[in-house]
């Protein structure tokens, strides 16, 4: 059990440590972040509960429409509805990099957890996809998600609701494209490899984005 649950959070820890460390103007506090992880955690656990009795109750008689739209946009909303809730507004919210952080730490904080589950359920065998695909793509999600809701606190105030949409919008379409991949059946690896490829490209982009409003931002504040 205690080798399976390191294997199962080693990855999203990796990540996160990638991403933090990708900071080198300022240090966001650890608890807040650390916070932020375990409300992605919990939120594991509504959200699968959800999944479960849509799928039960067969609201959607479609496939695509259960599992490629409806697990994207409802991950991907009440992703977004915490950041809004109990960090949009935060004091130590407080410079444009930010986002990308607590964007990639309620990501990895689901997806930790939905890889624990999952490896309970099939085994260590998994693990290595696991974090290839899942897990690295719920952190750029996170990524793309926090990108634009740090754009949108320190942008001007015509174009703060403008990205406020945008952070819900860009992580629902990368994740559906995501999940609809899976329905190619035999011929998935051949279109994920470049997906993933340009997701990641995609994020460590807006990643350095983020960094580059940080420096205009503290430059601004006479801070460097």
């Amino acid at each position: 059990m205690f080798i399976l649950l390191t294997v199962a959070i080693a990855p999203g820890l990796a990540l996160f440590s990638f991403f933090y460390l990708r900071n080198q103007m300022a240090t966001e506090p650890r608890r807040t972040l650390f916070h932020t992880f375990i409300y992605g955690a919990i939120l594991t656990f509504p959200i699968l509960f959800l999944q479960y009795v849509f799928q039960e109750e067969q609201i959607f008689s479609n496939p695509i429409l259960e599992n490629v739209v409806f697990t994207g946009v409802i991950e991907e909303f009440f992703k977004w509805l915490i950041l809004m809730i109990a960090i949009y507004h935060h004091v130590e919210f407080d410079d444009p990099y930010d986002g990308v952080l607590y964007g990639v730490a309620i990501s990895l904080g689901f997806a930790t957890v939905e890889n624990i589950l999952y490896l309970l359920s099939y085994g260590v065998n998994t693990a290595f996809l696991r974090a290839l695909m899942p897990v690295s793509s719920h952190a750029l999600f996170g990524v793309v998600m926090g990108y634009y809701l740090g754009k949108s606190k320190f942008s001007k105030k015509e174009q703060v609701n403008e990205f406020i949409v945008v952070a819900l919008c860009a992580p629902i379409l990368l994740h559906n494209a995501y999940n609809l991949i899976f329905f190619f059946q035999d011929h998935w690896s051949y279109l994920m490899i470049p997906f993933m490829l340009f997701l990641w490209w995609f994020g460590l982009r807006k990643v350095k984005q983020a960094h580059n409003h940080l420096i205009q931002h503290l430059y601004a504040q006479k801070k460097i």
